[in-house]
């Protein structure tokens, strides 16, 4: 406490002298007439002084330019990150790899197996009409086009597969896509905007959520095959939005849907199409040439007229045992595409053979409904089991 008190004293004088100083007459000064204090000058000199350092242009150390040597041991420390993680050993797959056709049997490691794993819904594969008509096509046009279809790849057989789409499923025209899973997620797109409203279900598999992705639209999800959540949400979009009448609207769903195997229920999704006034793009690929009376599709299986559909889309590497995929609908929506759809403009078309393959595949279709039977029959065998 005794040493505390002359610090306090020292400091108080300390104070008091300078206060003094700023209150003397010399530290006063008179500028037209008016009396400025000294602190005032001090203040006014520290703000000149923070303006000028912050007007100075910042010091840069002049560049002096690295030697090899400097280099190289740079180079020899650098060590790039991976482009991907490391794969654990768990998450490690080795496919089981087939030693002959993908067909209901079939070899792996020298032993017959049964064949569950197969899109083979209709068993063509290896079907003998299908392999006459790819071996013709061959022999004719050789393995490839080497060229997208609006310059100097579209070839006659290309012209008899469209056709022979559109006239079994009952449609205006078709067309043609090279790579079957490519087809939705290059159709959407080709329609859908930004700015647009796609309501979608919220189950639909990877392709369809990247052609949503790539349309740049307004997405909308509506729980899987749920049709209460469909009209609830159509409602709360169009009820006293003006705006939402002037734009384009679509419905995506799939017919069966690859991630659940559930079917869509499109009596109920045509009604509230037409209630609310959207649009229906629907992808068929694992219910072409499966549902049906005569396998077209869920168009059939529920009796709807196949024009209120908009666009249909489908992959033909499933029940047709071919590759390459197609869009179907109206005149004016296959047309569009031709100009518009990135995956038919930009690619090169589909190999002729596998367009033969797919002719023949829906001429044997029509031929040979028993093929239908036998795909349901084998459907009840199995979930009874």
């Amino acid at each position: 406490m005794d040493m505390a008190l002359p610090i306090v004293n020292a400091t108080t004088a300390a104070l008091a002298r300078v206060s003094a100083a700023f209150n003397a007459p010399l530290a006063r000064a008179v500028v037209f007439g008016v009396h400025i204090d000294g602190h005032l000058v001090v203040e006014g000199l520290l703000i000149a002084v923070i303006v000028f350092q912050l007007s100075r242009k910042s010091y840069k150390p002049p560049k002096k330019p690295l030697s090899e040597k400097e280099v190289d041991e740079l180079c020899d420390e650098w060590e790039p990150e991976p482009l991907c993680p490391p794969v654990k050993e768990r998450s490690h797959i080795d496919p089981a790899i087939l030693e002959s056709a993908a067909g209901p049997h079939t070899t792996i490691e020298g032993k017959e197996v049964v064949n569950f794993a197969s899109a083979n819904y209709l068993g063509l594969i290896g079907n003998e009409k299908l392999i006459d008509s790819c071996v013709g096509s061959l022999e004719k046009y050789g393995v490839g086009s080497c060229g997208p279809r609006g310059f100097y790849g579209t070839i006659d057989v290309h012209l008899d597969c469209e056709a022979k789409i559109a006239n079994f499923l009952g449609t205006p025209d078709s067309i043609l896509y090279s790579y079957g899973i490519s087809t939705i997620f290059s159709v959407i797109p080709a329609f859908c905007k930004k700015g647009d409203i796609i309501v979608a279900d919220e189950g639909v598999h990877w392709a369809v959520q990247n052609g949503l992705y790539l349309s740049r639209s307004t997405v909308v999800y509506f729980k899987h095959n749920d049709m209460a959540s469909l009209a609830s949400t159509l409602e709360k979009l169009t009820r006293g939005n003006k705006r939402t009448e002037k734009i384009r609207r679509y419905i995506v769903v799939e017919s069966i849907y690859q991630n659940s195997g559930q079917i869509a229920p499109l009596d109920e999704i045509v009604k509230l199409k037409e209630k609310y006034l959207f649009r229906v793009i629907l992808e068929e690929s694992h219910s072409f040439g499966v549902l049906g009376k005569s396998g077209r599709g869920l168009a059939e299986h529920y009796g709807v007229p196949i024009d209120k559909i908009d666009i249909i889309t489908a992959g033909m590497g499933n029940a047709l045992a071919t590759d390459g995929g197609f869009c179907t609908g109206s005149a004016r929506v296959v047309d569009h595409q031709r100009l518009s759809s990135a995956g038919y403009v930009f690619s090169a078309s589909l190999p002729p053979y596998l367009a033969s393959a797919a002719v023949s595949a829906v001429n044997y279709l029509e031929e040979n409904p028993s093929v239908l039977a036998n795909l349901r029959s084998n459907v009840a065998l199995l979930h009874t089991g």
